[in-house]
């Protein structure tokens, strides 16, 4: 309202200086128009690595019982950027991942599909202080992974909590709003999805709604406070009509010149069908990745624990999960562009369960390229 008070004002004043005779007008500051420069930008992401079964054994087509190995690349990324205007920019990014199916004459190929397909309208120019305010049609971020992978940063060992355990989807179609809270307070991003995930097509006319809002309490404080994030992720859906599916992270990050930290707190509620009844599960997570000498620069730790109960009703069966690993990045002098190498070890446990589950045991070297 203030800035629309001005605007007005100032036209008033200059559409009566000129019949004021005589009167000498000092010309305005000179005003540098927005970047309209159109541009592309091509980028590349690679995960791979070197993985080791300690546990379950299992048994090759001789009846062999081995321990399982593998050379993989698990994930490419092909980026593409652009920009139509300063108003308008865009991204393509193609996702090449292992076929998985067992009916398929392509099983265990890599295949080639579309991860993020969408138009950028940016509305800064309109939005004052709430700096990167965008609208997104298309093939996209949800509003939650994303985020959370800024701060963990170890995707290519592995997905995070609320993706692995509680099935919180990366991309799908649909649109998409962001906006920044003034002196970096924080930022909200809302969401209205197919659904289905990126990978599949719409089943049915059930969409999901999904929204994060992500404050910094000390925005305003010392450097170290100013680290300090707690968020809070809401998504709701319906598998078909009138069978409710809603998931709820509460999550608070640290982020420090020594280390980056977090805790998630994850609550799932999915009814496949009307007729069936409601499966409530909950389960929880924490991080930390110790610098040893700079982040992103160097020698870096990585621990983490999650404890996912998938169904509540049965209140002591618990999936637990254990990773430790020890990284190292490799320096990247004058460019954004990122290569890592991670030696880790992960057990998967499975308490209490009635199906008598293996315990899961792997050593790993991870490796990532993010160009």
């Amino acid at each position: 309202m203030i800035r629309t008070t001005q605007r007005l004002m100032t036209a008033m004043i200059l559409l009566a200086v000129p019949a004021l005779a005589g009167a000498q007008v000092t010309p305005a500051a000179a005003h540098t128009p927005p970047d309209d420069t159109q541009s592309i930008k091509v980028g590349a992401v690679v995960l791979y690595d070197y993985t080791y079964t300690k546990a379950p054994k299992a048994k090759d087509a001789a009846g062999n019982l081995i321990s399982p190995s593998a050379f993989n690349v698990s994930r490419t990324y092909i980026n593409v950027t652009g920009n139509i205007s300063h108003l308008v920019s865009f991204r393509i990014t193609e996702d090449i991942a292992r076929e998985t199916g067992s009916g398929s004459s392509l099983g265990g190929s890599l295949n080639y599909r579309l991860k993020y397909g969408f138009a950028q309208i940016n509305l800064d120019d309109v939005t004052g202080n709430w700096k990167q305010t965008y609208l997104r049609l298309g093939i996209q971020q949800t509003p939650f992974i994303d985020y959370d992978e800024g701060i963990y940063r170890y995707r290519f060992q592995g997905s995070v909590f609320a993706e692995r355990d509680g099935g919180v989807g990366s991309s799908d179609a649909g649109v998409g709003f962001h906006t920044n809270l003034p002196s970096n307070y924080g930022d909200i991003q809302v969401g209205y999805f197919n659904g289905e995930g990126y990978a599949k097509a719409e089943a049915n006319n059930q969409k999901s709604f999904q929204i994060r809002g992500s404050i910094r309490p000390m925005a305003t404080g010392s450097m170290t406070a100013r680290g300090l994030r707690l968020t809070a992720f809401y998504n709701t859906n319906h598998i078909v009509k009138d069978a409710p599916s809603t998931k709820l992270i509460a999550q608070a990050t640290f982020e420090h010149t020594r280390f980056n930290a977090a805790f998630d707190y994850l609550r799932t509620a999915d009814q496949t069908l009307p007729t069936t009844s409601k499966t409530e599960a909950d389960g929880w997570s924490f991080y930390v990745t110790p610098f040893f000498h700079q982040k992103g620069n160097g020698l870096e730790g990585l621990v983490r624990y999650d404890s996912f109960r998938p169904n509540k009703t049965s209140a002591n069966a618990r999936r637990n999960r254990a990773i430790a690993g020890l990284a190292y990045w490799f320096p990247h002098p004058g460019g954004g562009a990122t290569a890592a190498l991670l030696l880790d070890y992960e057990q998967v446990t499975f308490a209490n369960f009635t199906t008598s589950q293996d315990k899961q045991q792997r050593i790993a070297l991870h490796g990532l390229i993010n160009f």
